[in-house]
């Protein structure tokens, strides 16, 4: 338990006490016993850290392989697959392992993603029975190694545009699939250069001349470890990080593929060459189809809260063993974490990576109800997609804050490799970017927004939102998001100003709520507003997005934040009383005070903050940052994060165990 310190906030606030395993418990949730098996493989495999420095490219993308797929054999893999192919039948259990991953090197973790996410997933969900016999009890051991063969160099998230085609050969039964341009190409395909055997390639489908839009294939890449005929493979080099993954360039001239290779859970072609399908709109098909690789975000996310939680570790750890300068003549030098300034750049992201972390839970389960049919309608289903592309944009981009901030928290000894910041910046730095562009996921959650009460979410590309919602009465809108009459509840003039009641007003998570309630609530109507007055002026609909896209992306922030605040709330609200609750609520406080602070323009551009308030909920952020202080190694220690992934001796120790 961490002990008081110089400064403590002032006398009358009784302290929580911290059962560390206890607190893990919470946070591992029911998904313990799986996360404990990762980290006992994560211990097992550490040496990785060391090997991911001194190894060779070619040497180290070998080790990775080796690690995935002894890990695959501890059954940790394979979670999320039928239990007869010789998996774990347990969607959730499969997220969370791959959370938990995250605690180490990260290429293992994409290597990981690639080949059971990406590659297993599109067979699982976009195959039926003879693809799953095919493949999935091999895919699962490892033994067979595959690649998601999706992003092209010249349709990156534009997937829809994609340029390859599949044309149907109604002759021999065979589909030819095809590279027709160097846009075309795939590009960035993890385990494409050395290790995958075959592919999962998205590709225009044409049969007797007529498109019938992007359909997935199962294509063999190598042939006894030889590019097969008509498939040319290039190495992509070295990245910035992530360079045990084997990311490659792949090309497609002529390659033949049985009828039988079209992955045909939602569409197929029978081998006269007639296309059946009981989807009938091809954007509805499209999106359907799409939306069945959902839990690729949803992993993303999780990993990225988890990256974070490494660094923030480290941090704090080095925090409460790093003195400097003296506070008093005569005196010791002072621990980092005592000073103000520095706990203000750490424990607001240790919050806010507690409430990540609370609203990941949150969106696993709703992804492990929706794939396991317990609650599948269309609406459910919705509801993740947006809530996945939210929080996929979120937490990948706060684990790249994050980072950042921990580095230059520790000083020149965070630039050396040996204390891992190297690792985490080069090798997450790219989650903000695969599983779809940030800033592109969150338009998709505010068209999801604006468009959600007519049930029109997956039927809409970028310029049919548009159109959707202009042909909109503004007031339909704007009436639908008033329903909560929050401008009863915010108030901004306060009796009493400045000394209103500061524990029962800025600490109330009524209060709270409200207020990013309103924030994305008036945005949503104002945003609606900004697109009629657009097209009344006769604008194309193009441009009329293109000028309203930095509305757009604050809505959508504004929106993940209210549901991750919704989260955080209601968590704390069901915890037993006891020290565990008492130091979450803390945690909640600060992280909902924090974000309302980090936007207050807004707020007070908008009349719900009055100077005096702004003021106090600042004062409020710094409190509670003083009386976090003496919890903060014990709410670190409680992410469960295995004592050897630290890996940082010049910042932790050895053990990464020290404690003031």
């Amino acid at each position: 338990m961490a002990t008081e310190n110089a400064s403590a906030p002032a006398t009358g606030y009784v302290q929580p006490d911290i059962d560390v395993p206890a607190l893990t418990e919470v946070l591992d949730g029911e998904y313990a016993g799986i996360r404990d098996l990762v980290r006992t493989n994560l211990a097992a495999y550490s040496s990785v850290l060391e090997e991911a420095d001194e190894l060779g490219i070619d040497a180290f993308r070998e080790r990775v392989r080796e690690i995935v797929v002894g890990m695959a054999a501890t059954g940790q893999t394979g979670m999320g697959f039928p239990p007869e192919y010789g998996g774990g039948g347990d969607i959730g259990a499969s997220i969370a392992a791959f959370e938990t991953l995250a605690f180490g090197d990260l290429s293992v973790l994409v290597k990981t993603g690639v080949q059971f996410g990406l590659f297993g997933g599109a067979i699982l969900h976009l195959g039926t029975e003879r693809h799953h016999k095919a493949y999935l009890p091999d895919l699962i051991t490892g033994k067979l190694m595959g690649c998601f063969a999706m992003t092209e160099t010249g349709h990156g998230s534009n997937v829809q545009a994609l340029g390859t085609v599949a044309r149907y050969d109604a002759a021999r039964r065979e589909f030819v699939i095809t590279t027709p341009d160097d846009p075309a190409r795939k590009d960035y395909i993890g385990n494409a250069a050395r290790h995958a055997e075959l592919a999962v390639v998205f590709a225009q489908l044409e049969v007797a001349g007529r498109p019938h839009g992007v359909h997935a294939f199962v294509v063999p890449l190598r042939v006894d470890g030889a590019p097969a005929p008509g498939v040319r493979i290039e190495d992509d080099g070295r990245k910035m990080g992530l360079n045990g993954v084997d990311n490659g360039r792949i090309r497609f001239d002529g390659v033949r593929v049985p009828r039988e290779a079209l992955l045909n859970r939602f569409a197929d072609v029978t081998p006269e060459g007639v296309y059946e399908s009981a989807i009938d709109d091809p954007n509805r098909r499209f999106f359907t189809m799409l939306g069945t690789l959902v839990q690729g975000r949803v992993s993303v996310a999780g990993a990225g809260i988890n990256v974070a939680k490494v660094a923030l570790a480290v941090a704090t750890k080095y925090a409460v063993r790093r003195r400097q300068f003296e506070t008093a003549p005569d005196t010791e030098e002072q621990v980092l974490l005592d000073y103000g300034l520095h706990q203000r750049r750490l424990l607001p992201l240790v919050a806010r990576t507690y409430a990540l972390h609370v609203a990941q839970d949150v969106v696993r389960t709703q992804l492990h109800e929706v794939f396991s049919g317990t609650d599948d309608d269309p609406r459910a289903r919705r509801r993740l997609e947006s809530r996945a592309a939210g929080l996929k944009a979120l937490g990948t981009w706060h684990a790249t804050r994050v980072v950042q901030e921990c580095r230059e928290a520790c000083g020149g000894a965070g630039y050396l490799a040996v204390n891992r910041f190297a690792a985490l910046k080069s090798d997450s730095d790219v989650f903000t970017t695969f599983e779809g562009d940030n800033h592109v996921l969150l338009q998709l959650v505010a068209r999801g927004l604006l468009t959600d009460h007519a049930g029109e979410f997956e039927d809409l590309d970028q310029l049919g939102m548009v159109r959707y919602v202009t042909n909109l009465a503004v007031e339909t809108v704007i009436e639908r998001t008033s329903a909560h009459k929050l401008l009863e509840r915010v108030r901004d003039l306060l009796p009493g100003g400045d000394e209103w009641d500061r524990e029962a007003g800025l600490l109330d998570s009524e209060y709270q709520l409200a207020m990013v309630r309103f924030r994305e609530e008036h945005m949503l109507a104002g945003l609606a507003r900004r697109i009629k007055r657009g097209i009344d002026r006769k604008q194309a609909p193009g441009a009329v997005f293109s000028q309203v896209q930095d509305h757009v992306i604050a809505l959508a922030r504004a929106h993940v934040e209210r549901l991750v605040t919704e989260a955080f709330v209601d968590r704390v609200r069901a915890l037993p009383e006891g020290g565990e609750k008492a130091a979450l609520a803390l945690l909640c406080d600060l992280f909902a005070l924090s974000t309302i602070e980090a936007d207050r323009a807004w707020f007070m551009e908008h009349g719900r903050l009055t100077v005096q308030r702004s003021k106090a909920i600042s004062r409020e952020v710094n409190d509670l940052c003083r009386k976090i202080r003496p919890l903060a190694v014990d709410l670190v220690d409680a992410w469960g994060i295995p004592d050897v992934m630290l890996r940082a001796p010049d910042l932790v120790g050895r053990a990464g165990t020290d404690r003031v």
